[in-house]
């Protein structure tokens, strides 16, 4: 799940309170290279009375890996540890730098007059910047109608005004996730190409999982991804992956509610790495 401290539509309290009125027992807020928004979703969680719900530390961190775009996502890491504040940072001046020069090319080429401080009105202070904080300035500036058509026209990877962002690598995403305590999975692979290869490779640094349950996945993906999972010996995982209704594949929360094997093998997955990181310290 997503908030607005990266890309999600929602106020962190807002979904805490969301997921305890369908009934979840546990969330995992991953929002994209930040880990801002954990002490505020725990104390959301404390306010509502009666309410029994797990939040669990996570994160997706954005990489590429030979010209792919990798999502890792971390369950239970240490939110404050040292080398997942490092990626952040690293993220965090990449995003700035991302978005200043995409704003540049906004006026050079699509000649709309917006500038990087529009845009980060869009986000939080403590958050990260992001192409849905564009596309909000680009619908605010009348470049659009909505967030969708900014995307269609200014932020696919066809449009001229595109630029990627530089990343760090997933084996290092994994393995400071794997470092902090945490389960590192990759998230919503889809029909990446080499996954398999990737999967061995980073089985090396502490990879721990595939999320073979998401909303962006046909049957054939899924089954795919389980059979792949199972080779390995690697855990399967799922959740919705919620932004709010104006994603590109909306959901709700309710929607992928995932059996309770996969929260507990989450669960005792990051007590043994954290046995085994004891042992090894």
């Amino acid at each position: 799940m997503h908030t607005t401290y990266s890309d999600g539509a929602s106020e962190v309290e807002a979904l805490v309170q969301q997921a305890i009125a369908c009934g979840l027992d546990a969330i995992a807020i991953t929002d994209h290279d930040t880990t801002a928004s954990y002490p505020f979703a725990v104390e959301a969680a404390k306010a509502v009375e009666g309410a029994n719900i797990e939040i669990i530390p996570g994160i997706e961190i954005n990489t590429h890996w030979e010209g792919t775009e990798v999502h890792v996502l971390g369950y239970y890491i240490d939110p404050d540890d040292e080398r997942i504040q490092e990626v952040n940072n690293k993220h965090r001046i990449a995003r700035i730098e991302q978005i200043q020069e995409i704003a540049e090319l906004l006026q050079k080429k699509a000649k709309l007059n917006i500038t990087f401080e529009d845009i980060a009105a869009f986000s939080r202070k403590e958050g990260v910047l992001g192409r849905p904080h564009v596309a909000q300035a680009i619908v605010q500036k009348g470049g659009a109608g909505n967030i969708s058509g900014a995307f269609d026209k200014y932020l696919n990877h066809r449009a001229e005004t595109y630029l990627k962002r530089n990343t760090v690598s997933p084996h290092e995403a994994v393995e400071a996730i794997y470092e902090s305590g945490g389960v590192a999975v990759i998230a919503h692979p889809r029909e990446m190409p080499m996954i398999e290869d990737l999967v061995i490779d980073l089985m090396n640094y502490g990879l721990k999982g595939l999320e073979a349950y998401h909303k962006s996945h046909t049957p054939a993906m899924i089954e795919f991804h389980c059979t792949l999972a199972e080779k390995y010996g690697l855990i399967v995982t799922g959740g919705t992956d919620f932004h709010g209704l104006q994603d590109v594949y909306p959901t709700t929360l309710s929607r992928l509610k995932m059996p309770d094997w996969v929260h507990e093998k989450l669960k005792r997955e990051h007590q043994h790495i954290k046995l085994s990181n004891f042992k090894a310290s």
